[in-house]
Order: C-alpha cells, then sequence, then structure tokens
C-alpha cells in the first residue's frame, strides 16, 4: 500500500518542480523574441523594400527605415539612388565608318515600380534591361549622322535622340531616365586627320576674308577721306581770288610792319605790288 500510494505523489511533486516551469518559461520567451525579431524589417537609406511571402511578391514596397511585417514575409533591399551606366561601343555613322563612343547613362529606379522590377526583371535588371538598351539605341542614333556631324557640331544632338528614346524603352518598365552624357567619340585616325585639316582650312579661309573685308574698309575710307579733302579744296579755290590775295598779303605786311622785330622792307614788287620784307 505504501509503494501504491507514493508513486502518484511523487509524481505530482514533479509536475510542480520550479526549476522546469522556469525553463518552460524562457523557451517561450525565446521563441517570441525570435518572433518578434522576424518581424522586424529594416530598410536603409537610398533604398526600398520588396516583400515577398513563400517566393511570391506581395506589391508592397516599404520605404526606408524600421517596419513590423508578417514574420513569414521576407524583405529585399533594392536602391532607387541615381546611378551612373558608363558604355563603351564601336558604332557605325551614316557613312559606314566605324567609331568608339563613351557613353554614360544617369537614371534611377521608380521606387513606386520597384516591386514591380523586382518580380519581372529580378535583381540584375541593370545587365538584363538597361545595357542592352543602351546599346541598342546608341548604335540606332549614330547610324543617322555623319561621322563629321558627330565630331563636330551634332554630339547634343545624338545624346538628346539617345535620351529620348530610352525614355520611351525605359520608363514604363520603371526605370527613369535622367541625363545621357557622350564623354567621347574617337574616329579613325586618317578621318580624323582629314576633318581637323579641313576645319583649319576653314579657319584659313575665314580669317582671310576678315583681313580682305577690313582692307576694303580701310581703302573705301581712305577714298572718302580723299574725295573730303579735294572738295575742300575745290571750294577754297573758288573763293580765293588776286584781289584777296593782295588785300591778306596787305594786312601779313601791316602787321609785321607794327612788330618789334627789325626788317627791311622793299616797296614796289613788280609782280604782284606788295613789299618785300626781309628780316635780320
Amino acid at each position: 500500500m505504501t509503494l501504491f500510494n507514493e508513486g502518484p505523489r511523487r509524481v505530482i511533486e514533479a509536475n510542480g518542480n520550479p526549476l522546469l516551469r522556469v525553463i518552460a518559461v524562457g523557451i517561450g520567451i525565446f521563441f517570441f523574441l525570435i518572433l518578434v525579431l522576424s518581424s522586424i524589417a529594416r530598410v536603409n537609406s537610398g533604398h526600398v523594400g520588396v516583400l515577398t511571402l513563400f517566393g511570391k511578391v506581395t506589391g508592397e514596397i516599404l520605404p526606408e527605415g524600421i517596419h513590423l511585417v508578417n514574420p513569414f514575409k521576407e524583405n529585399h533591399q533594392i536602391s532607387v539612388r541615381t546611378q551612373e551606366l558608363k558604355e563603351s561601343a564601336s558604332v557605325p555613322s551614316s557613312e559606314g565608318l566605324v567609331m568608339n563612343l563613351d557613353t554614360s547613362l544617369i537614371f534611377h529606379l521608380n521606387p513606386e515600380k520597384v516591386a514591380e522590377v523586382y518580380q519581372k526583371i529580378g535583381p540584375n535588371y541593370l545587365q538584363v534591361l538597361v545595357e542592352p538598351n543602351l546599346r541598342a539605341t546608341i548604335r540606332e542614333s549614330t547610324a543617322s549622322h555623319s561621322a563629321n556631324a558627330l565630331y563636330t557640331g551634332e554630339r547634343e544632338m545624338v545624346a538628346k535622340e539617345i535620351y529620348n528614346q530610352l525614355i520611351t524603352r525605359l520608363e514604363p518598365r520603371g526605370i527613369m531616365v535622367e541625363s545621357v552624357l557622350l564623354r567621347d567619340i574617337q574616329l579613325p585616325a586618317t578621318l580624323k586627320a582629314s576633318i581637323e585639316a579641313k576645319q583649319q582650312a576653314e579657319q584659313e579661309a575665314l580669317a582671310m576674308n576678315f583681313r580682305l573685308q577690313k582692307e576694303t574698309q580701310e581703302a573705301q575710307r581712305k577714298r572718302i577721306e580723299a574725295q573730303g579733302i579735294r572738295d575742300f579744296q575745290q571750294i577754297v579755290a573758288q573763293g580765293i581770288s588776286p584781289q584777296l590775295l593782295e588785300w591778306k598779303g596787305i594786312e601779313a605786311t601791316e602787321n609785321l610792319a607794327k612788330s618789334a622785330n627789325s626788317k627791311i622792307v622793299v616797296i614796289g614788287n613788280s609782280k604782284n605790288g606788295l613789299p618785300l620784307i626781309l628780316g635780320q
């Protein structure tokens, strides 16, 4: 009877052991902390979070910061900062010449379409979508321009064409194009030399035209000046008579005779009747 009664009493004592109760509470707290920590989603600055549930994109987008989410959802951070894609490609001109063109594409992801980009394109959207479209657009744009035009005055026009085409192709897919920069255009050496020689000849021709125009203007100025002098002389000659000259001579003789300087006045000049004055 004693053995029979002691068994249940020991079981009751074991179930009420404080140590076991502490262990059970600790395990519960541990799993609760794991649940809480797995429910916290952190999104870094300049990124957005795309949530997936068992591999399926939910369409939810988390802004930067700390968020509480379903612990079974996984957070995928994707940058929405401005990025630069540099591309160096051999492209044709309208004459069929091959040039080396260095291009920079400045872009960023549309935060509202990041979930769509992640779902339909994937995190490697740069290699899958952006690079192929940039290469194709560069070739299409340069093929309609001559090498000389690309090297001289139409570079900005080509960059604008590339920019407009990329907007049409990329922005509906969630990639916002900011600008397209043509950093450098390298032509074949022979073509580059001929273009530079032509430009130098054009500059020399412009300089020669400027000099000729300047000389023509100077000749015109001198001709006008000579015409003015001739007209003045004609007017003066018409107004001078022998009587006027004699009168001016008499006035000059009187003024000289009144001066304090020593002089000799000879009267009776046979040519015009004016006195001849000799200084001493």
